[in-house]
């Protein structure tokens, strides 16, 4: 399994994700200000691997601070808040982080610390877990000869460890099926031709990269059994907020009869966000869109629209596959009953949390 996000001897060890197919590199992290400036400029990226690493950073932060705890801890905490604001599994880890603080926040310094550590690993152990739990329920869905598409990269190298739509495709793949994957390139960063084909050819499944404008052609075309993408937030009515490109991809989706499913971890799901008109969604370095690597590819002085993320109608989602089940329409209800069962179970009983 890639090893996205790890915490050694007191450091986060991040694989730099801008640099791969080419390079293999690992950044070693022993100020929680790195780890944070990781997460904004991309080194580490997909929501759940963001969650992880807010929530490593946290604790690192804390393992270096001095003076009053709760203050520094705040002030740990709002410096990750600034760094991403689409993916809503950022601010859901730091909301544990400091559910865990505040019930050690009377102790010692050192129990404080180790508490904050703990709670760091749990998550990170919990993301996997999640994610071969959702990969197992979403393998149900494809068939056992099938040719998936997919976009950005939703795989082990944005989340801790084996991925969520990619998840989906490992889960299949293991379970005998004959899987093949078309995976889009995803501009401006090109995440789905860098990380996504890197990622599969690595486990040997067999990947077909197009272009991002090659998508309707090649629906129209090939034999696509379905569509699996990952998600940064999912609002309250099904909503997903996902890379840029991920509505294009379900409008044809819909247009040619191909299901369009969405695969994201419970904790993915914003229950106070009511639809997805009330995702915020960030705004990029222009730079990212006039040029490829250090190359300029387009005219000085333009105006550049780079949304990170588009919001897709939950009306053009077939189903959402959660680590908790499959989540099908109508999704405010479905949403909802989901969410409050997970909120019922005892923290204790929930095998994957130490």
């Amino acid at each position: 399994m890639i090893r996205t996000i790890e915490w050694r001897n007191g450091a986060v060890v991040m694989i730099d994700q801008r640099l791969l197919p080419t390079q293999e590199v690992y950044r070693v992290c022993r100020d929680y200000r790195e780890v944070a400036r990781g997460i904004k400029s991309m080194v580490i990226r997909g929501a759940p691997a963001i969650g992880v690493a807010a929530a490593m950073g946290i604790a690192l932060g804390m393992l270096r601070s001095r003076g009053n705890p709760k203050q520094s801890f705040n002030r740990i905490c709002k410096t990750f808040e600034a760094t991403r604001p689409t993916a809503v599994n950022l601010f859901w880890a730091i909301e544990r982080m400091r559910r865990a603080f505040d019930q050690v926040a009377e102790r010692n310094l050192s129990e404080i610390r180790q508490a904050l550590v703990a709670e760091a690993l749990a998550i990170r152990l919990e993301d996997i877990e999640a994610n071969r739990a959702l990969g197992k329920h979403g393998a149900a869905l494809i068939p056992r000869d099938a040719q998936v598409m997919t976009h950005c990269n939703a795989g082990a190298l944005a989340t801790a460890g084996y991925g969520t739509a990619l998840g989906v495709v490992r889960a299949a793949h293991e379970a005998g099926k004959n899987i093949s994957v078309i995976a889009g390139e995803t501009r401006p960063v090109l995440q789905g031709a860098r990380l996504t084909a890197w990622e599969l050819k690595k486990d040997r499944i067999p990947v077909t990269l197009i272009t991002d404008g090659m998508t309707g052609h090649v629906m129209s075309r090939e034999s696509i059994a379905c569509v699996v993408v990952g998600a940064d937030r999912i609002a309250a009515n099904g909503d997903v907020a996902n890379k840029i490109g991920t509505y294009n991809l379900a409008v044809l989706a819909k247009r040619h009869g191909i299901p369009f499913y969405v695969a994201a971890p419970l904790s993915t799901i914003d229950s106070k966000c009511r639809t997805g008109n009330e995702i915020p969604i960030e705004s990029r370095d222009s730079a990212e869109v006039t040029q490829i690597g250090d190359r300029q590819v387009a005219p000085g002085g333009i105006r550049v629209l780079n949304p990170a993320f588009d919001v897709t109608p939950h009306s053009l989602i077939t189903a959402i596959i959660t680590d908790r089940g499959i989540i099908r329409r109508p999704y405010t209800t479905s949403i909802r009953k989901l969410v409050a069962g997970r909120s019922r179970e005892p923290r204790q009983k929930r095998a994957s949390e130490r």
